[in-house]
């Protein structure tokens, strides 16, 4: 296993803990936990797909781009479809959510829609 793999994989592996770790807190205190960990959550997800696709990614070749390319599109059309959603659910009040959620929600939802969307497409190509 390469360095930066083992190092992807072990800070993967720390997000998911501080997270577990900071939801499991959260019931404890019977609150709701705070909207930052979802940010947090998204970080491990990142990492572990890092971990995975970082020997394919290093080479920079077209089947590389070619992943990237659909990647990227698959987000793109999944990011409008979460826009429509929250659009609708908050026009006709079916979902509460602050500025600040709405804005850690997305960008949960866009981390890990792109990275794995890149190891989806790496199954694939």
């Amino acid at each position: 296993m390469d360095y930066f793999r083992k190092l992807f994989f072990i800070l993967g592996s720390f997000f998911f803990v501080l997270s577990c770790f900071l939801i499991v807190i959260g019931i404890l205190a019977k609150q709701t936990p705070h909207s930052s960990i979802y940010l947090m959550f998204a970080m491990a997800v990142m990492s572990f797909c890092m971990s995975y696709l970082y020997p394919q990614f290093k080479q920079k070749d077209e089947r590389m781009k070619l992943i990237r390319a659909k990647g990227m599109f698959a987000s793109f059309v999944a990011l409008m479809s979460y826009l429509i959603i929250f659009n609708v659910g908050i026009q006709f009040e079916l979902i509460y959510f602050t500025a600040s959620q709405l804005i850690q929600i997305l960008s949960t939802l866009m981390i890990c829609t792109v990275f794995l969307s890149f190891v989806i497409f790496s199954k694939m190509y």
